[in-house]
């Protein structure tokens, strides 16, 4: 396939949960819905067509030790592309990965910068560890460095405690996420447990990941402020193993981790319910291996989400939340085809047929 290839997408073109038109056409790698005049090479596809995936919650360059080389990079990038997703919030990574920018074969990349975390209350070479007084500095100096977004650790186990604990006091978070937005990045937080999410709900975040501790308390709150969730049930699937690795240094901490475990499609249901923004992300790259959006799509479904509505949360609704372009006259042709109409059944997002970016067909 040349550069100069006109792509003819044909069948129906999800531009929009109601909009569907019957082709699309590609030409010098963006999308047009006006037929090319006099067009040389065509190559059709046929199929439906949805924006490009979108991974809100996903780790590129970072494995369960810490930062990676390049190459392993590439491999995490690559496996996401080609389960269809096209465009990464990166939640968090202590490696550059500002080359991928130049690779256009590869997924585009929202970055958060590197985690900020309390002294010793993270993943050890995830974060930047610091104390409460540092804590305005470092958000101002991830939000210059990343992509209009910012991630703290607002929650970790503490050894004293043996348990979840918030790991910011008050006036630190709303200090620091003042500056964030001061600066233009928008701010999110890891969260499990309960503890410190109305602190960083008043202090003004935007995001929560995880968001396993939503109560019937703080729904309403979040609702009210319109704080976005990305739930990573994927990764929560995970919190049995973890509870029984930790049972006996820290039994309050496994019990705590297994009701959080169990009322889980309850807590995503329940905000998704009270109308909280809930957005599709893997955790990949930590524990988790990449190209997982088609999986956690299928949890939000079985947590009770409307299938049309977990779509949208992985395409149209999260191209809208982060700012970036669907299928769009004159925007970059970054889309999904698949052989039977995604709306029907989530799972087909499992089998993508072609898989197109910056208009190439990459898989």
């Amino acid at each position: 396939m040349s550069d100069h290839t006109v792509v003819h997408v044909k069948g129906r073109v999800l531009v929009g949960p109601e909009d569907v038109r019957d082709e699309l056409w590609i030409v010098g790698g963006r999308v047009t819905y006006d037929r090319p005049p006099g067009s040389g090479d065509v190559l059709t596809v046929q199929g439906w067509a949805l924006p490009g995936l979108v991974d809100a919650h996903c780790h590129v360059g970072l494995d369960r030790h810490g930062p990676v080389d390049d190459a392993t990079s590439e491999k995490q990038a690559l496996a996401d592309r080609d389960a269809g997703t096209l465009l990464i919030r990166d939640a968090g990574s202590p490696s550059d990965t500002r080359w991928i920018d130049d690779r256009e074969d590869l997924p585009k990349i929202i970055r958060a910068g590197r985690h900020i975390a309390r002294t010793r209350r993270y993943i050890r070479n995830y974060a930047h560890e610091i104390e409460p007084g540092d804590l305005v500095a470092y958000v101002a100096r991830e939000a210059r460095r990343g992509d209009g977004w910012v991630k703290l650790v607002g929650d970790w186990i503490d050894r004293d405690a043996g348990d979840l604990t918030a790991c910011w006091p008050r006036d630190a978070v709303r200090a620091a996420i003042a500056e964030a937005h001061r600066l233009g990045a928008r701010v999110t937080a890891h969260c499990f447990a309960e503890d410190s999410l109305r602190d960083l709900v008043e202090a003004g975040i935007d995001c929560i990941e995880h968001a396993t501790g939503l109560t019937e308390e703080t729904i309403p709150l979040f609702a009210e402020r319109g704080v976005a969730i990305v739930p990573t049930l994927v990764n929560i699937a995970t919190f049995p193993a973890l509870a029984d690795g930790g049972e006996g240094r820290f039994p309050v901490w496994s019990a705590h981790m297994r009701r959080l475990h169990e009322r889980r499609y309850d807590t995503v249901r329940s905000a998704y319910d009270a109308g909280i923004p809930v957005f599709v992300g893997t955790d990949a790259g930590g524990s988790l291996p990449h190209g997982l959006v088609a999986a956690e799509v299928a949890e939000l479904v079985k947590a009770g989400i409307p299938p049309l509505e977990a779509l949208s949360a992985t395409s149209w609704g999260a191209r809208e939340w982060l700012g970036r372009p669907g299928l769009t006259e004159g925007e970059p042709a970054d889309l999904v085809v698949y052989g039977t109409d995604p709306r029907a059944d989530v799972g087909v997002l499992a089998e993508p047929l072609r898989v197109i970016l910056n208009g190439r067909i990459v898989g």
